[in-house]
C-alpha cells in the first residue's frame, strides 16, 4: 500500500471532493482531447493516476460494455472511492490496479489509448512513468497527457502579492516532494525516448472572472493547499489569513480576472 502522506494534497475526503470539482471544471477540455484522439465504443483505455475515478467513469461510458478501462492508481483510499463509484453505476467494463508506475512496470497490455493528467508533475521520475505508459500501448496506440508547462501563469489581476507568494510556495512544496511543476517542457525529449511521436500539442489556459463556474477551482485549490502548507510547516497562521483575505478581496472586486496555470495537451502515438 502506498504511503498516503506522499500525496502533495493528501488523499482525505476533502481532497476526493476537490478532485471531483476539478474534473467537472476541466471535463470539457478532457472530453475534446479524447474525441480528437479517437476514443470510441469498444476502445481499450488505460487511465494513469486514476485517483477517485472521475475520468475513469467518463471513459467507461464512452467505450461502453464492449470496451475496457483500466484505472491505475497507487492510493488505496482513492481506489476504494473509485471502485465504489463504478460499482454504483454498474460499470463492469472497468477494473483497477493498485500500482505506482514509477516503481512498478505495468507490462505490455496492448491498450489502444492511455490518459494521464497532472501526474508527471508530481513523480520523481517522469521518464519512467512515460516509458511505462508507452510500454502498455499497442503499436500505433495513442497516449494523451495534460501537464503543466508554465505554472507561473497562476495569477490574479489586479495583482495580489500574498496570492502570488502562495503560488510560489505551492510549486516549492511540489519540488520538495520530488516533483517537477513545469514538467511538460521536458516532454518532447521524454516522449521521443519512450518511442512516442507527438501528433498534437496545444497550450491550455483560460482567464475567468469570479462569476465563472471555473472560479470554484482556484477557490477550492487555495483552501486545501493552505491547510497542507500549514501541516507541512511551510506557512504561518498570519500568512495563511493574509492569503484568504486577498482571495476574498479579489472575489468581491468587479475588476478581478484570474488566469489558470498553463498546461500542455499532448497527443502522441506509439511508433
Amino acid at each position: 500500500m502506498a504511503n498516503e502522506k506522499d500525496y502533495v494534497l493528501g488523499t482525505h475526503d476533502e481532497e476526493v471532493a476537490r478532485l471531483g470539482l476539478q474534473h467537472r471544471v476541466w471535463r470539457p477540455t478532457a472530453s475534446d482531447c479524447w474525441r480528437r484522439a479517437g476514443i470510441t465504443i469498444g476502445s481499450r483505455v488505460l487511465d494513469v493516476g486514476a485517483g477517485p475515478g472521475y475520468a475513469t467513469i467518463d471513459l467507461a461510458e464512452i467505450v461502453g460494455p464492449t470496451g475496457e478501462v483500466l484505472g491505475v492508481e497507487r492510493s488505496a483510499r482513492f481506489l476504494e472511492a473509485a471502485r465504489r463509484a463504478c460499482a454504483e453505476r454498474g460499470l463492469s467494463q472497468v477494473r483497477f490496479q493498485e500500482a505506482d508506475l514509477v516503481e512498478n512496470e505495468i507490462g505490455p497490455l496492448n491498450f489502444d489509448f492511455a490518459w494521464c493528467r497532472w501526474v508527471a508533475s508530481f513523480v520523481s521520475s517522469p521518464a519512467k512513468l512515460i516509458a511505462n505508459i508507452a510500454g502498455a500501448l499497442r503499436s500505433g496506440g495513442v497516449a494523451m497527457f495534460h501537464e503543466y508547462s508554465h505554472y507561473e501563469t497562476f495569477q490574479f489581476l489586479p495583482r495580489r502579492p500574498a496570492l502570488e507568494e502562495f503560488s510560489e510556495k505551492v510549486t516549492a512544496s511540489w519540488r520538495a516532494a520530488g516533483g517537477t511543476p513545469n514538467v511538460a517542457v521536458e516532454f518532447p525529449a521524454l516522449l521521443h525516448d519512450a518511442g512516442l511521436e507527438i501528433i498534437e500539442a496545444h497550450p491550455r489556459v483560460i482567464t475567468i472572472s469570479p462569476k465563472s463556474y471555473v472560479w470554484q477551482w482556484p477557490a477550492s485549490f487555495i483552501e486545501i493547499n493552505l491547510a497542507r502548507l500549514r501541516e507541512l510547516g511551510h506557512a504561518t497562521e498570519e500568512w495563511t489569513e493574509s492569503v484568504r483575505r486577498e482571495f476574498k478581496e479579489a472575489e468581491s472586486d468587479p475588476r478581478t480576472l484570474f488566469t489558470t496555470p498553463l498546461f500542455l495537451e499532448i497527443i502522441a502515438r506509439r511508433i
